[in-house]
């Protein structure tokens, strides 16, 4: 359901997806409109934790052996992304302009193989130099998990981001709970809702995220760290959300805000 839980779930093995999602910061929620001029606004949300990197955190938060190599050359990225496969160890490389992780499972040859499939040699080299702030970043798992996960102070982060500053400058205001009265401003217009019908179903169901913006998913995160009260709520939030993604309306998303509202207020109180 979650891209990033469920490759660390293939990798390791030791907890559920939904538990390396919560983990790994659990669910969260930006909201922007982009607008250039001479185009019609664009509409981004992003419901899943942000914009820190889930997998390096759910592997700290789990006690996760690992290094995390970054340089500016080709040739060094790929001699030490075969040194660490040729180790046994797992290996998650950074991806694409727009961050995007993935397990490589093996070097054989010209093709790289993927958790998901196989790319040619050059074309997996291309997009790993692509994103200029991280170019070939890679992370070597070197072990298994070594501490029990505290899943009560990934909820608390979770409710601290939901509720509260997130960057620390004016940019909080779309995010979290404040991000999602924007949206329901934003829907206000009738040339970002226009948007918002195309762009929603990918990004609360799809992109960056899980069915449901990852609310289903959180849910069971919620379950599995001994039974929480806010987790029907974000079940009721999830079939909202993906409502929104079929008819967004302005009074629909104030709606599940509400819930949400009601279930991070259960979050931070836990």
């Amino acid at each position: 359901m979650h891209r990033e839980s469920h490759l660390l779930q293939a990798l390791l093995g030791t907890h559920s997806e939904a538990m390396w999602l919560g983990l790994g910061g659990g669910i969260g929620f930006m909201c922007f409109v982009f607008r250039y001029k001479g185009e019609p606004p664009m509409l981004t949300v992003v419901a899943q934790a942000h914009p820190e990197p889930m997998i390096g955190k759910a592997l700290v938060r789990t006690g996760v052996p690992h290094q995390v190599r970054q340089t500016g050359s080709p040739r060094v990225a790929e001699r030490n992304l075969r040194a660490a496969l040729d180790a046994g160890h797992q290996v998650i490389c950074r991806i694409r302009h727009d961050p995007y992780d993935v397990a490589v499972l093996g070097v054989e040859g010209d093709t790289v193989r993927l958790l998901d499939g196989e790319v040619p040699l050059d074309r997996f080299m291309s997009e790993w130099s692509a994103f200029r702030k991280g170019r070939h970043h890679l992370t070597e798992i070197t072990g298994p998990p070594a501490i029990e996960p505290d899943g009560k102070a990934a909820i608390k982060d979770t409710a601290a981001k939901l509720t509260g500053p997130v960057l620390g400058n004016a940019f909080d205001v779309n995010f979290g709970l404040s991000g999602m009265r924007r949206l329901a401003e934003h829907l206000a217009d009738p040339e970002v809702l226009e948007n918002a019908r195309r762009r929603l179903p990918e990004c609360l169901e799809v992109e960056y995220t899980a069915p449901g913006a990852t609310r289903p998913l959180y849910a069971d995160f919620l379950d599995e760290t001994g039974g929480h009260p806010a987790a029907p709520l974000y079940r009721t939030a999830g079939e909202l959300w993906s409502r929104v993604a079929r008819e967004p309306s302005p009074e629909l998303v104030r709606r599940v805000a509400e819930i949400e509202e009601e279930a991070a207020d259960l979050l931070v109180r836990f």
